[in-house]
């Protein structure tokens, strides 16, 4: 049995009994049992047909909006409502001294009011009000407008896909807490739902990765639900985020580097960082390297160090598939990163 037929069942007995009384009340008597059988059993049937939309259907709305909103916006709502709740208790001894009726209904209305405009204003301005109540928490309130470093940064899509990231982590370079928001999360899964199977192996590879950082990571990782409603696309949202938060922004994706810098946004971008952290060598020096394949120029040998370097060796095709000894001539920075040149020395093996 269900609680919905049991619902209905009170309701069906409850307006049953209210009509009975109602057509005594109206002047019936005992004589006239046609007319008291049918105002109760029109009573019962109303009751029968509309107290679910009285008793569980609101309830069951009320329940799945509840469970679609966000923690975040719920504990938000709730403060609000208890502060406006709060506000209307300390006007209530004024109003109540009021005239009648205007004494008896003005508190009532009030804490109405109040608590609707205290849940509005908590929810619409959520974000700003945590950050600011969770600065407070954290640095007293004698601080400055810039959150102190080492709080968090953001991860983009491009960078999660890349999973280099994980590799950085693990060596402890990154000591902030990271956070993926939401909306790369469902960036990431739409990526992994696409029809074209190189987007959906990318986004396969990104969630993969995701849960790599969640388990090998050295710092906290974790998924935000804090949303940016004011835009659509992710990497505006993120940088409105990274400007709310006041953190920077990890990612190997060139436009949102150069939009989030524009914007005064601190960007940590995982290529710069990879071509910092290559090995350096100035002209004249000499290395080992490994030819592996023909270049484009005549005589020219390719090989590759082991930071993924490209070295050109100078008439060194026929040297292909040995280790030789070589000289750096030039040193080459390009946007792909780095490229040297060089050129056999006499001894090679």
């Amino acid at each position: 049995m269900s609680i919905e037929f049991v619902f209905r069942l009170i309701g069906m007995v409850a307006l049953a009994v209210a009509s009975f009384r109602l057509a005594l009340y109206l002047g019936g008597d005992w004589t006239n049992v046609r007319a008291i059988s049918a105002m109760t059993l029109a009573g019962a049937a109303l009751g029968l047909v509309i107290t679910p939309w009285l008793t569980t259907r609101p309830f069951s709305w009320v329940r799945s909006r509840i469970l679609r909103m966000p923690a975040s916006q719920l504990i938000a709502a709730t403060v609000g409502l208890v502060v406006g709740l709060a506000v209307a208790a300390l006007l209530t001894p004024a109003l109540s001294n009021l005239p009648a009726p205007v004494g008896d209904v003005l508190p009532f209305v009030a804490s109405v009011i109040f608590g609707y405009f205290g849940m509005a204003v908590m929810v619409i301005r959520q974000r700003d009000i945590f950050t600011v109540g969770a600065r407070f928490m954290r640095d007293g309130p004698f601080v400055s407008n810039k959150a102190r470093k080492g709080d968090a940064v953001l991860l983009d899509t491009s960078v999660i896909i890349d999973g280099r990231v994980a590799d950085i982590s693990r060596t402890g370079f990154i000591g902030e807490t990271m956070l993926v928001p939401r909306f790369v999360l469902n960036e990431l899964q739409h990526i992994a739902d696409s029809s074209d199977p190189l987007r959906r192996n990318r986004g396969r590879r990104g969630l993969d990765m995701l849960n790599k950082l969640q388990k090998e990571s050295v710092v906290p990782i974790r998924i935000s639900d804090i949303d940016i409603d004011e835009v659509r696309e992710v990497d505006d949202k993120l940088v409105m985020l990274a400007k709310q938060l006041h953190c920077p922004i990890i990612t190997n994706d060139y436009n949102l580097n150069r939009v989030a810098e524009l914007q005064g946004v601190m960007v940590l971008n995982v290529n710069e960082l990879a071509n910092a952290v290559k090995v350096i060598f100035l002209p004249g020096e000499s290395m080992q390297i490994h030819i592996i394949q023909e270049g484009k120029e005549v005589g020219q040998g390719v090989g590759y160090l082991d930071d993924g370097t490209m070295v050109v060796v100078e008439n060194g095709r026929r040297y292909i598939n040995q280790t030789i000894d070589a000289m750096v001539t030039k040193v080459l920075q390009t946007a792909a990163g780095r490229m040297i040149f060089a050129q056999p020395q006499n001894s090679h093996r």
